[in-house]
């Protein structure tokens, strides 16, 4: 009952990691928009992984389908549907642990919600391989963004204790591609980089965080009290799997602030009120206040490693030991960074639409 996200732009995610295909329906989506599957390709392509930055050695071509809602190059208005198929999958070292749950992934609590029924070759639903529908209607999303004005970007600004300098919009665009980890820093990306190959080589993982920023977005976009916009992007980026935390602008640092610190002081700028600093990541009361809207994102360790760990058998309620086999990446943020962003988009796209800043039909 909880695969569905957004009020007006519907995003309904379907299939699991060892299945058939990893799908996402979206219903809601304005007719008119022009739409191929190269559009949505290349931002699917973005969340391939690279085995230099600790890829997993699962290779999937993921090539889009777009098998609804699309007539001559444009959207109909009708449910779209998207598919790439699951193509290299090796399930056998998941039949041999199929009791034994592997620490830090959902194995046990999907068991006993699901009763035992659960897909559980390679995580089923709680694999990262769902994000793919992600990403898919995170492209379509932000092709309507794009429409009214607005642009959405993401960046690898941690892994493990590497921190990347602070860059400008334009040198995230410019850069995170030049390299794996998806780092705007290139001096830090790396080291990123290295630090990463050293942690795989010991047969353990790393994780990082993720910042995401909205430019360009309209003061105005929030529903208080219970569906601000902070409140819809962190369920947005909670559904991703390994993120452990979410935070918007100045965040938990500003638990250590003064008021007279953290305030963020209404100017002027060509003509437009803007705010002197940015501390409230561009939401104030639930709303967009016009400045860029800051997120950061917080992924835990892949928690399949390579190491022996312990475990209970679900059989006879006995400790052992468990090795988890399979593909894994060593970290999972650089493939997570055009996730962020999707999840970003598909949230401003359905909050646009709300206030009717994006209409039924695109002229």
């Amino acid at each position: 009952m909880g695969n569905t996200i957004g009020k007006l732009f519907c995003v309904t995610s379907f299939g699991e990691s060892h299945g058939p295909c990893i799908g996402v329906v979206l219903d809601g989506c304005p007719a008119g928009l022009p739409l191929t599957e190269e559009d949505i390709q290349h931002e699917v392509d973005k969340r391939r992984p690279d085995p230099t930055a600790g890829g997993t050695g699962r290779r999937e071509e993921d090539r889009v389908r777009i098998i609804s809602g699309i007539l001559n190059g444009y959207t109909t208005g009708a449910p779209l549907c998207m598919i790439v198929s699951n193509e290299d999958i090796n399930s056998h070292p998941y039949e041999d642990t199929r009791f034994l749950p592997r620490p830090g992934h959902a194995d046990y609590a999907a068991h006993i919600k699901y009763g035992g029924f659960n897909d559980f070759r390679g995580g089923g639903r709680f694999s990262g391989r769902v994000t793919a529908g992600f990403v898919m209607a995170g492209a379509v999303a932000s092709k309507l963004l794009f429409g009214i004005g607005v642009k959405v970007i993401a960046h690898t600004v941690q892994i493990d204790n590497i921190q990347a300098a602070e860059c400008s919009p334009l040198e995230i665009t410019d850069k995170i591609w030049e390299n794996p980890v998806r780092c705007a820093d290139p001096e830090t990306a790396i080291k990123m980089i290295k630090k990463i190959e050293e942690i795989k080589n010991k047969g353990d993982s790393l994780g990082g965080i993720v910042e995401a920023i909205a430019i360009d977005v309209p003061a105005g976009l929030g529903e208080p009290v219970f569906d601000t916009l902070e409140g819809d992007l962190a369920k947005a980026f909670f559904a991703i799997p390994a993120v452990k935390g979410v935070e918007f602008g100045a965040g938990f640092k500003a638990a250590a602030m003064r008021g007279s610190e953290n305030n963020d002081r209404y100017i002027t700028k060509n003509g437009k009120i803007v705010t002197a600093t940015n501390n409230a990541g561009g939401i104030s009361g639930g709303i967009s206040n016009g400045m860029p809207i800051t997120a950061r994102v917080a992924f835990k360790p892949t928690p399949s490693i390579s190491r022996r760990q312990r475990t209970i058998d679900l059989r006879n309620l006995t400790e052992t030991e468990i090795t988890v086999k399979g593909r894994h990446d060593a970290c999972i943020v650089p493939r997570a960074v055009p996730v962020v962003e999707a999840m970003m988009a598909i949230i401003l796209c359905d909050f646009a639409m709300r206030a009717r800043l994006i209409k039924e039909v695109i002229s």
